[in-house]
């Protein structure tokens, strides 16, 4: 397992030792999850570093999982010793997708430039060209690596959504319970509330690895939850588990700066068809969404008590620096 205590990989290792694997956790720091079995072998490995991550294999294994498999050049490590590992399930992004017309993630920011997609997305879907230039072309870069049969090492690809749980890096549903805990009880939606971002529980992610596991193969397959709600149901399952009541304004268009934006604002559906893990791994999602809240929500709180919010998750900063803007909030309702 390689970046095994992040977000994904933690749920996976335990996954893998329910079903009588001998796991090796590999992460930059070496450590391990307190709910791993004590068999779990825990190291410490570079990503970056070829020869650690050909030492850590060995003479060979069953399976190797890459939860960080973030180039080209992290595709060749693996492809380089294809004559030692069985198989490989390897986490790629839905961000690969393009729309048929050129649009996709990248584009998304540019005027008439958020994609259309089908509803829901195939496998079939065209994908981004391959690069360097992005999150996206980087992975697609990593898929068409890993999918060449010429090295022969069977690897069966997952395409995660908005990936939710705790230990995230970037957890969305802190829009919500942040807003919660600091008292707000009015909130603005843009697009009528009606945006939908397919959520990817860790717990399902987890399920289809370990299902992949067991059937090695060359294959390409979302990686989603079995529902896709809509940010205004997602505001309201927060809800019900923190146990407040709020208000909701609605926009009926895009947000108005940063007034009506949440991580799930996107003016049309993106949402995954997951037909194909169901009839080739016999998929079945092991928690829905608003089951797998409570957890989330918990961890949530827990990392925040005491502490400021860009300093707890930086990426999510970076990304939506202005997800707080209470002050634009109250000046647009006139407060």
């Amino acid at each position: 397992m390689i970046g095994a205590t992040g977000q994904i990989g933690r749920p996976v290792v335990a996954a893998l030792v329910r079903d009588g694997w001998a796991v090796t956790a590999a992460s930059r720091g070496g450590g391990r999850d307190a709910a791993w079995d004590g068999e779990v072998r825990a190291v410490r490995l570079d990503r970056a570093d070829g020869a650690a991550l050909a030492e850590v294999v060995g003479d060979g294994c069953d399976l190797v999982v890459d939860m960080v498999a973030h180039d080209a050049g992290h595709a060749r490590q693996l492809t380089g010793l294809a004559d030692r590992i069985g198989s490989a399930v390897v986490i790629s992004s839905v961000s690969v997708y393009e729309d048929g017309a050129g649009r996709g993630f990248d584009t998304q920011g540019e005027p008439g430039g958020f994609p259309a997609y089908p509803v829901p997305v195939a496998e079939t879907q065209p994908t981004v060209a391959p690069g360097e230039g992005s999150a996206g072309t980087r992975k697609a870069a990593v898929e068409r690596e890993l999918l060449d049969p010429g090295h022969g090492l069977p690897v069966t690809v997952l395409r995660p959504g908005a990936v939710h749980g705790p230990h995230s890096p970037l957890p969305r549903e802190l829009y919500f319970v942040r807003r919660n805990l600091d008292g707000r009880r009015e909130r603005v939606l843009a697009y009528g509330g009606r945006s939908r971002f397919h959520p990817s529980s860790a717990r399902n992610i987890a399920e289809l690895v370990r299902l992949a596991a067991a059937r090695p193969g060359s294959r390409v397959l979302n990686a989603c939850d079995g529902q896709t709600p809509t940010v205004a149901e997602i505001g309201a399952a927060v809800d019900a588990v923190m146990g407040v009541a709020t208000r909701t304004t609605y926009l009926d268009g895009p947000p108005a700066g940063s007034v009506g934006l949440t991580p799930w604002s996107v003016p049309l559906p993106v949402v995954f068809d997951m037909s194909a893990a169901a009839r080739e791994l016999g998929y079945r999602p092991v928690v829905s969404y608003t089951e797998s809240l409570p957890e989330t929500v918990e961890w949530l709180t827990g990392a925040l008590r005491g502490r400021e919010w860009r300093a707890c998750f930086p990426l999510l900063a970076r990304v939506y620096p202005d997800l707080f803007d209470y002050a634009a909030e109250d000046a647009w309702r006139g407060v």
